[in-house]
């Protein structure tokens, strides 16, 4: 095993793999940026370095001065958490060329899944299922050849990326035109590859993905599904497992598909393979080739520490276990606590957090980025907590992730804390009848979350009040 990990990332991730380290006795170091000086994940590390301004190009994403910082502080691994490098081929290499393992996948699994037209023609050789579609369109008329094959409506998609950045649904042969110049200029912005292509567009559709382990040793398991339907512009918001709709029987036809993914890129480490799930029939979307922001539903319903397989797989161990060994079970959900303003289009709320009281009690799991009051910092993605749950039924789970949701105090920025508790009240989502289309079908969404944030002021009332809360906190040691 590794003596010392640097953790290339920032946030609730990095604090997740820094604990991990922990436990394990790995020294950790973080590399942090000048807006993150005394962060909580650059307090806990054993050691923290600084490595440039706040905008990501001169810090996170600055491959050199990372590699740098792992040399100087004798760093043996690099663990990227999820986005920044993480899926980045470049980095990888410049990992292997320095002598520092990277904890991920090679380079070149990665960059078979990374681009999406290759990703699919390599699954369908090797019999995973497709949504049918075609290779990357070189212009108009030969997209309208294809959507007419195909069949309206048709999602055209970009072949780089994600995040659902350059995708438009198209109808009639009247839109494709503009649709398709769009997403490519769209596509070159964001990826600087204006590579598109056509799929069929799935009614009702739901986004099932299944995580996956691999092994240096030629051990390949999944660990079964999460539901990630639940999503705002292809943004995902909410995740659970096991999904509502998925039987045993599928759930082992898809687990059996990921699997197959995985080896024919030789994919080593943690990824996950996502499908689109519609009546019965799956297809395959993509690979994800990094721990997902979600991950922690997949270790409440199979008690394992991804991170620490991840960690002990980059070190050239075996999995200590294989497909028949893996049980699930209960139900866990994750919400994802986002600083943004969900009654003005979600925009980003970043600031000072004056007050913040994390939920307890039976199945409850934080993994944020705050350990009290503090910034949070209008340079990066505004998500700053995950809160987790678990329960022996998806009711119960539900039951407990709504009495979170109401501890759950974060004050002096707004966030979604109210919306996902209007959320939890949906009829639909209560019975796990929703697809990707869950909110846009819900406008009624936000005035129930304006109905939510009356009624929790009363708890943060009692946050702010330093001789209530300690009042109520000897109550509950007294009583515990």
């Amino acid at each position: 095993m590794f003596s010392k990990v640097l953790v290339a990332n920032r946030g609730e991730i990095a604090l997740r793999v820094i604990r991990c380290c922990r436990d394990l006795g790995i020294r950790s170091v973080a590399v942090h940026s000048e807006a993150d000086r005394g962060a909580a994940f650059t307090l806990l590390a054993d050691e923290a370095v600084e490595i440039g301004p706040a905008a990501p190009a001169e810090s996170y994403l600055n491959v050199e001065r990372i590699i740098a910082a792992a040399r100087s502080t004798g760093a043996e691994a690099i663990h990227p958490g999820y986005g920044f490098l993480s899926e980045n081929q470049g980095f990888a290499r410049a990992c292997q060329e320095a002598g520092i393992t990277f904890i991920g996948p090679p380079p070149e699994a990665m960059a078979a899944m990374g681009e999406k037209v290759p990703a699919r023609e390599r699954m369908r050789a090797s019999g995973v299922p497709i949504v049918p579609g075609t290779g990357a369109i070189a212009g108009v008329d030969e997209a309208a050849r294809a959507a007419r094959e195909i069949g309206y409506p048709v999602l055209i998609k970009a072949s780089s990326g994600g995040g659902g950045i350059g995708m438009r649904v198209v109808r009639e042969e009247a839109e494709l035109r503009s649709a398709l110049e769009a997403a490519r200029s769209t596509a070159e912005r964001a990826f600087g590859d204006a590579t598109v292509f056509l799929e069929r567009y799935v009614d009702d559709p739901r986004h099932i993905e299944i995580q996956v382990l691999a092994d240096a040793h030629g051990t390949t398991v999944h660990l079964g599904e999460r539901e990630c339907s639940l999503q705002r512009r292809h943004q995902k918001i909410l995740e659970e497992s096991p999904s509502a709709v998925i039987t045993p029987e599928v759930r082992a036809r898809m687990g059996d598909a990921a699997v197959t993914a995985a080896r024919a890129v030789g994919y080593v480490n943690a990824g996950t393979v996502e499908f689109i799930y519609s009546r019965g029939e799956y297809y395959f979307l993509e690979m994800n080739t990094r721990l997902q922001v979600e991950h922690p539903v997949t270790e409440l319903v199979c008690s394992l520490d991804l991170v620490a397989e991840q960690l002990r797989i980059a070190a050239g161990e075996p999995l200590s276990f294989g497909q028949e060994d893996v049980t699930r079970q209960g139900h866990a959900i994750e919400c994802r606590i986002n600083a943004e303003d969900t009654e003005h289009g979600f925009l980003p709320s970043p600031g000072r957090v004056t007050a913040y009281h994390e939920p307890s009690g039976p199945g409850v799991r934080v993994d944020s980025s705050l350990a009290g009051p503090g910034m949070v910092s209008p340079h990066y993605d505004p998500m700053i907590a995950k809160l987790i749950v678990w329960g022996p039924t998806r009711e119960l789970a539900i039951g407990r992730m709504r009495r979170a949701l109401t501890e759950f105090t974060v004050t002096g920025i707004r966030t979604n804390i109210p919306y996902h508790l209007a959320v939890l009240d949906t009829p639909d989502f209560q019975r796990g009848e929703y697809t990707t289309h869950f909110i846009e079908d819900h406008p009624g969404l936000v005035e129930a979350a304006r109905a939510w944030e009356e009624r929790r002021r009363r708890f943060d009332r009692v946050v702010r009040d330093p001789a209530r809360a300690a009042a109520i906190a000897a109550a509950v040691a007294v009583s515990g």
